[in-house]
């Protein structure tokens, strides 16, 4: 069977985000059964309802891995970081610390009502 490169974007990662982005991935889609996955710029985009909602990255500096919010300038939330993008914000994730499922639900919450 041959890998589709969005899986292969996710088992190329070197321990420990490979499991933190594979841990990710699954809540993501699991959040919400209107949530599809997908390639986009390289990296695995999130659509909620066709639209872009989230994407999955790496930081080039720190490594460590982050949830692109799309909408990230709508949302209000102290965890988000703006950095110096103009419309979406990111959700720094520690690799070697349980994922912050409370804190991702709750960004999730305040973004969805965007997408009506």
């Amino acid at each position: 069977m041959k890998l589709r490169p969005i899986d292969r974007f996710f088992l190329e990662q070197p321990e420990p985000n490979k499991s933190c982005l594979l841990a990710l991935r699954e809540h993501i889609l699991q959040y919400n059964p209107d949530i599809t996955e997908t390639r986009k710029y390289g990296m695995p985009c999130y659509c909620y309802k066709g639209k872009m909602f989230c994407y999955l990255w790496v930081d080039k500096k720190s490594k460590e891995p982050y949830v692109l919010m799309v909408e990230g300038r709508n949302i209000d939330h102290p965890k988000l970081q703006k950095g110096n993008r103009s419309r979406m914000k990111v959700l720094m994730v520690d690799p070697k610390s349980d994922l912050p499922l409370d804190t991702i639900d709750k960004i999730f919450k305040l973004a969805m009502p965007l997408y009506q």
